[in-house]
C-alpha cells in the first residue's frame, strides 16, 4: 500500500468491492467535465470494522487508489487538486471554528444540484444535548443552529474541512447523518475524523502521517 498511500480517500457507508467506485477529481458542474478533470480507480476498501449501518457509529472508510499504468502515482499532477491533511487531535478545532463544507446534495427547495457547492459552517461540537442516545463518541456536529446552512440528502460523504491559524486544511469530517435539512435545531451530524486518527494510521503506515501530513 506504500505506493499511493498518500493518496487514501476517507469515505463512509462504502462497498466492499473496488470495481464499484471511480473517484473524480476536480469535477465542478454534472454537466460538464473540465480541463481539470481527473479520474481514478479504486484498488482496494477498508471499511471500520466496527461500522454500524443502524446508529452510524464509525461511518468511515479508506479507498486506497490504483496507481496510473507504469507509475507509482495514482492521479496526474494537477494543480487544481490539493490534499486537506489527516486531523492528530480531537481538540485541533474547537466549537465556534468556522469550516467548510461542500456537495452536490438537494437544495432548500428539493431541487438536485448541478454544481458542485459549498458554505461556510461553525463547529458545533458536542449534540448530545440535541440527539441523545444516537450521538455517540466520534461524531461532530456542525452547521448553524438555525437552520440556514447545512448538508442535505445527497452530500453524505462530503468533506468539512477546516483550516489552523497557519493556513494549512485538513479534513475534520466526514458528512454522515442528519434529522432534517435546514431545519433549526438540527444541525448536521459528521465523522469526526482526528476521533480515527489511530485506526487510519494503522493502515497507512507512520510514515505517511506527520504533523502536517508534509
Amino acid at each position: 500500500m506504500a505506493a499511493c498511500i498518500t493518496r487514501m480517500l476517507l469515505y463512509p457507508r462504502a462497498w466492499p468491492n473496488p470495481e464499484a467506485y471511480k473517484i473524480v477529481f476536480s469535477l465542478w458542474s454534472k454537466l460538464r467535465r473540465q480541463d481539470s478533470t481527473d479520474l481514478a480507480r479504486v484498488e482496494k476498501v477498508i471499511i471500520h470494522p466496527q461500522y454500524n449501518p443502524n446508529t452510524y457509529q464509525n461511518d468511515i472508510a479508506l479507498l486506497q487508489l490504483d496507481k496510473l499504468p507504469f507509475s507509482t502515482k495514482c492521479i496526474h499532477d494537477n494543480p487544481a487538486i490539493a490534499p486537506a491533511c489527516l486531523p492528530w487531535s480531537e481538540y485541533q478545532f474547537k466549537p465556534g471554528d468556522n469550516c467548510v463544507i461542500s456537495g452536490w446534495g438537494r437544495q432548500a427547495d428539493d431541487r438536485k444540484s448541478l454544481n458542485l457547492r459549498w458554505a461556510n459552517v461553525e463547529v458545533i461540537g458536542n449534540c448530545s444535548g440535541i440527539y441523545g442516545s444516537r450521538y455517540f463518541d466520534g461524531m461532530e456536529c456542525a452547521g448553524s443552529l438555525d437552520g440556514s446552512v447545512d448538508t442535505c440528502q445527497g452530500d453524505s460523504g462530503g468533506p468539512l474541512v477546516c483550516k489552523d491559524a497557519s493556513g494549512v486544511a485538513y479534513a475534520w469530517g466526514i458528512v454522515s447523518w442528519r434529522d432534517k435539512c435546514g431545519v433549526a435545531g438540527h444541525p448536521g451530524i459528521y465523522t469526526k475524523v482526528a476521533h480515527y486518527y489511530e485506526w487510519v494510521r494503522s493502515h497507512t503506515g507512520e510514515s505517511s502521517i506527520s504533523k502536517y501530513n508534509v
